[in-house]
């Protein structure tokens, strides 16, 4: 059992229902920044924001190919990403976006349904080694964010060392 994170390309959301990963979680946010920075715009609508699309694909390709792995959007910029991902398996909200939903009124249609997903035409990909490097390579954003973030990882655990060093010697 084990959720995946620091995803962001479509390459590792397939990798990861293949191997039977239990739960995923595509950062929304963080994709659409990277977006807004390449595009130099500063803002895209719902119906085209990046990591909002992100997510709807990896949910309906799931559930179109019965992948038992959880999609659980998250790290979302506004409470409209949450709302455009109404019905996804899981979203993690912070709780500022939490008290700004449960204060709306605005009716949340299910924008994410498994029964039309399971209905859609979409091609079944096959992902091996070689294919998986090459979406990641083919795919900027991805790539980038997820070295980022691995290097954030690696810089919190040195800090996480010195840190217990640190309380071991005193």
């Amino acid at each position: 059992h084990c959720n995946l994170t620091l995803l962001f390309g479509f390459g590792q959301a397939i990798a990861c229902a293949d191997a039977g990963v239990t739960l995923i979680s595509p950062f929304v946010g963080r994709i659409l920044d990277w977006f807004k920075k390449a595009k130099g715009v500063s803002s895209y609508s719902m119906e085209d924001d990046p990591g909002v699309l992100s997510v709807q694909r990896i949910f309906n390709y799931y559930k179109r190919h019965g992948y038992r792995t959880q999609v659980m959007g998250a790290s979302f910029r506004s409470a409209e990403q949450v709302t455009a991902l109404c019905g996804c398996d899981l979203l993690t909200v912070a709780p500022a976006l939490l008290t700004e939903l449960s204060s709306s009124e605005a009716e949340v249609p299910k924008r994410l349904d498994a029964d039309e997903a399971r209905a859609m035409n979409i091609e079944r990909l096959e992902i091996d080694e070689r294919s998986f490097r090459w979406m990641l390579n083919q795919d900027a954003m991805a790539t980038e964010k997820l070295a980022e973030g691995v290097r954030g990882f690696a810089d919190d655990l040195e800090s996480l060392s010195r840190y217990v060093a640190k309380l071991l010697s005193s």
